[in-house]
Protein backbone atom coordinates (compact mmCIF):
# COMPACT_ATOMS: atom_id res chain seq x y z
CA UNK A 1 0.00 0.00 0.00
CA UNK A 2 1.26 3.41 -0.91
CA UNK A 3 1.24 6.10 1.78
CA UNK A 4 0.70 8.83 -0.81
CA UNK A 5 -2.87 9.37 -1.90
CA UNK A 6 -3.38 9.69 -5.65
CA UNK A 7 -5.66 12.59 -4.80
CA UNK A 8 -2.69 14.80 -3.97
CA UNK A 9 -2.77 16.87 -7.13
CA UNK A 10 -2.18 20.57 -7.27
CA UNK A 11 -4.56 22.47 -9.51
CA UNK A 12 -3.94 25.93 -10.92
CA UNK A 13 -5.93 28.57 -9.05
CA UNK A 14 -7.28 29.78 -12.39
CA UNK A 15 -8.83 26.36 -13.06
CA UNK A 16 -10.50 26.29 -9.63
CA UNK A 17 -11.74 29.87 -10.14
CA UNK A 18 -13.25 28.93 -13.49
CA UNK A 19 -14.86 25.87 -11.90
CA UNK A 20 -16.35 28.05 -9.16
CA UNK A 21 -17.75 30.33 -11.85
CA UNK A 22 -19.62 27.38 -13.37
CA UNK A 23 -17.31 26.83 -16.36
CA UNK A 24 -18.19 23.36 -17.71
CA UNK A 25 -14.82 23.01 -19.45
CA UNK A 26 -13.07 23.55 -16.10
CA UNK A 27 -15.37 20.96 -14.51
CA UNK A 28 -14.54 18.47 -17.26
CA UNK A 29 -10.79 19.03 -16.74
CA UNK A 30 -11.14 18.49 -13.01
CA UNK A 31 -13.32 15.43 -13.56
CA UNK A 32 -10.75 13.89 -15.90
CA UNK A 33 -7.87 14.56 -13.48
CA UNK A 34 -9.66 13.05 -10.51
CA UNK A 35 -11.77 10.35 -12.18
CA UNK A 36 -9.28 7.53 -11.63
CA UNK A 37 -8.24 8.41 -8.05
CA UNK A 38 -11.89 8.95 -7.05
CA UNK A 39 -12.97 5.64 -8.58
CA UNK A 40 -10.04 3.79 -6.98
CA UNK A 41 -10.79 5.24 -3.56
CA UNK A 42 -14.49 4.46 -3.92
CA UNK A 43 -13.69 0.90 -5.01
CA UNK A 44 -11.37 0.36 -2.05
CA UNK A 45 -13.98 1.65 0.38
CA UNK A 46 -17.07 -0.06 -1.07
CA UNK A 47 -15.48 -3.21 -2.50
CA UNK A 48 -17.76 -3.20 -5.56
CA UNK A 49 -17.18 -1.74 -9.01
CA UNK A 50 -20.82 -0.73 -9.51
CA UNK A 51 -20.91 1.02 -6.15
CA UNK A 52 -17.62 2.73 -6.89
CA UNK A 53 -18.98 4.07 -10.19
CA UNK A 54 -22.07 5.34 -8.36
CA UNK A 55 -19.88 7.03 -5.74
CA UNK A 56 -17.71 8.64 -8.43
CA UNK A 57 -20.74 10.09 -10.23
CA UNK A 58 -22.48 11.28 -7.06
CA UNK A 59 -19.32 12.84 -5.60
CA UNK A 60 -18.51 14.70 -8.83
CA UNK A 61 -22.09 15.95 -9.10
CA UNK A 62 -21.91 17.18 -5.50
CA UNK A 63 -18.57 18.85 -6.26
CA UNK A 64 -20.20 20.72 -9.13
CA UNK A 65 -23.22 21.70 -7.02
CA UNK A 66 -21.22 22.64 -3.91
CA UNK A 67 -18.05 24.17 -5.32
CA UNK A 68 -19.14 27.47 -3.78
CA UNK A 69 -18.60 25.84 -0.37
CA UNK A 70 -14.92 25.24 -1.13
CA UNK A 71 -13.20 27.98 0.88
CA UNK A 72 -9.68 27.46 -0.38
CA UNK A 73 -8.14 27.20 3.10
CA UNK A 74 -7.10 23.61 2.29
CA UNK A 75 -6.11 21.98 -1.00
CA UNK A 76 -8.92 21.35 -3.48
CA UNK A 77 -7.98 17.68 -3.71
CA UNK A 78 -8.58 17.27 0.03
CA UNK A 79 -12.06 18.78 -0.27
CA UNK A 80 -12.93 16.54 -3.21
CA UNK A 81 -11.50 13.46 -1.49
CA UNK A 82 -13.74 14.12 1.51
CA UNK A 83 -16.79 14.23 -0.80
CA UNK A 84 -15.82 10.85 -2.28
CA UNK A 85 -15.29 9.30 1.16
CA UNK A 86 -18.61 10.65 2.43
CA UNK A 87 -20.44 9.24 -0.60
CA UNK A 88 -18.72 5.85 -0.21
CA UNK A 89 -19.61 5.63 3.47
CA UNK A 90 -23.23 6.51 2.64
CA UNK A 91 -23.30 3.60 0.16
CA UNK A 92 -22.02 1.25 2.88
CA UNK A 93 -24.66 2.52 5.29
CA UNK A 94 -27.43 1.99 2.70
CA UNK A 95 -26.23 -1.54 2.07
CA UNK A 96 -26.44 -2.18 5.81
CA UNK A 97 -22.79 -3.20 5.81
CA UNK A 98 -21.52 -0.33 7.89
CA UNK A 99 -20.96 -2.26 11.08
CA UNK A 100 -18.08 -3.47 13.17
CA UNK A 101 -16.01 -6.08 11.39
CA UNK A 102 -16.63 -9.53 12.87
CA UNK A 103 -13.22 -10.40 14.30
CA UNK A 104 -12.73 -12.81 17.15
CA UNK A 105 -9.33 -11.82 18.51
CA UNK A 106 -8.78 -8.81 20.71
CA UNK A 107 -6.94 -5.86 19.19
CA UNK A 108 -3.21 -5.86 19.68
CA UNK A 109 -0.18 -3.80 18.78
CA UNK A 110 1.49 -5.28 15.71
CA UNK A 111 5.19 -4.55 15.27
CA UNK A 112 5.68 -6.91 12.34
CA UNK A 113 6.27 -5.51 8.84
CA UNK A 114 3.13 -4.57 6.94
CA UNK A 115 1.65 -7.73 5.43
CA UNK A 116 1.20 -6.21 1.98
CA UNK A 117 4.86 -5.30 1.41
CA UNK A 118 5.68 -8.48 -0.50
CA UNK A 119 2.24 -9.16 -2.00
CA UNK A 120 1.68 -8.73 -5.71
CA UNK A 121 -1.27 -6.60 -6.84
CA UNK A 122 -3.70 -9.43 -7.72
CA UNK A 123 -3.05 -11.25 -4.43
CA UNK A 124 -3.51 -8.05 -2.42
CA UNK A 125 -6.67 -7.26 -4.39
CA UNK A 126 -8.18 -10.65 -3.53
CA UNK A 127 -7.21 -10.32 0.15
CA UNK A 128 -8.71 -6.83 0.43
CA UNK A 129 -11.94 -8.11 -1.15
CA UNK A 130 -12.24 -10.73 1.60
CA UNK A 131 -12.08 -8.18 4.42
CA UNK A 132 -15.32 -6.91 5.94
CA UNK A 133 -16.36 -3.54 4.46
CA UNK A 134 -15.64 -1.56 7.61
CA UNK A 135 -12.18 -3.04 8.13
CA UNK A 136 -11.22 -2.55 4.48
CA UNK A 137 -12.41 1.07 4.52
CA UNK A 138 -10.62 1.91 7.77
CA UNK A 139 -7.38 0.23 6.63
CA UNK A 140 -7.45 2.09 3.33
CA UNK A 141 -8.13 5.46 4.93
CA UNK A 142 -5.39 4.94 7.50
CA UNK A 143 -2.60 3.36 5.46
CA UNK A 144 -3.17 4.80 1.99
CA UNK A 145 -5.04 8.06 2.40
CA UNK A 146 -3.08 9.01 5.53
CA UNK A 147 -6.06 9.71 7.77
CA UNK A 148 -5.43 9.75 11.51
CA UNK A 149 -7.43 7.67 13.96
CA UNK A 150 -9.21 10.85 15.06
CA UNK A 151 -10.22 11.68 11.47
CA UNK A 152 -11.40 8.12 10.82
CA UNK A 153 -13.43 8.13 14.02
CA UNK A 154 -15.10 11.36 12.88
CA UNK A 155 -15.88 9.92 9.43
CA UNK A 156 -17.49 6.82 10.94
CA UNK A 157 -19.13 8.63 13.85
CA UNK A 158 -17.26 6.37 16.25
CA UNK A 159 -14.47 6.55 18.82
CA UNK A 160 -10.72 6.62 18.28
CA UNK A 161 -10.58 3.17 19.89
CA UNK A 162 -12.87 1.91 17.11
CA UNK A 163 -10.39 3.11 14.47
CA UNK A 164 -7.36 1.67 16.25
CA UNK A 165 -9.12 -1.63 16.77
CA UNK A 166 -10.19 -1.87 13.12
CA UNK A 167 -6.64 -1.13 11.94
CA UNK A 168 -5.10 -3.71 14.27
CA UNK A 169 -7.66 -6.41 13.56
CA UNK A 170 -7.83 -5.68 9.85
CA UNK A 171 -4.04 -5.81 9.56
CA UNK A 172 -3.98 -9.15 11.35
CA UNK A 173 -6.70 -10.55 9.09
CA UNK A 174 -4.91 -9.25 6.00
CA UNK A 175 -1.70 -10.91 7.23
CA UNK A 176 -3.57 -14.21 7.52
CA UNK A 177 -5.09 -13.84 4.07
CA UNK A 178 -1.70 -13.06 2.52
CA UNK A 179 0.09 -16.04 4.08
CA UNK A 180 1.07 -18.62 1.49
CA UNK A 181 -0.88 -21.88 1.61
CA UNK A 182 0.87 -24.73 3.47
CA UNK A 183 3.13 -26.56 1.05
CA UNK A 184 3.37 -23.49 -1.21
CA UNK A 185 6.75 -22.92 -2.80
CA UNK A 186 7.36 -19.93 -5.04
CA UNK A 187 8.32 -20.39 -8.65
CA UNK A 188 12.08 -20.12 -8.91
CA UNK A 189 12.23 -19.70 -12.69
CA UNK A 190 13.12 -16.20 -13.77
CA UNK A 191 11.70 -14.39 -16.79
CA UNK A 192 14.39 -15.84 -19.08
CA UNK A 193 13.23 -19.36 -18.16
CA UNK A 194 16.31 -20.22 -16.09
CA UNK A 195 16.18 -21.63 -12.58
CA UNK A 196 17.45 -19.17 -10.02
Amino acid sequence: MNPNSTFRQDLPDTLIDRFRAGDLDAFEQIYRRFERPAFTLALRLTGQRESAQEVLQDAMLKAFERVGQFRGDAPFWGWLRRLVINEALMVLRKRGRFADAPFEEDAFVDHAPAPWIHADAPTLERALAELPDTARAVLWLYHVEGYTHVEIAEQFGRTVSFSKSQVARGTQRLRELLQPEPGYSPCLINAAGNAS
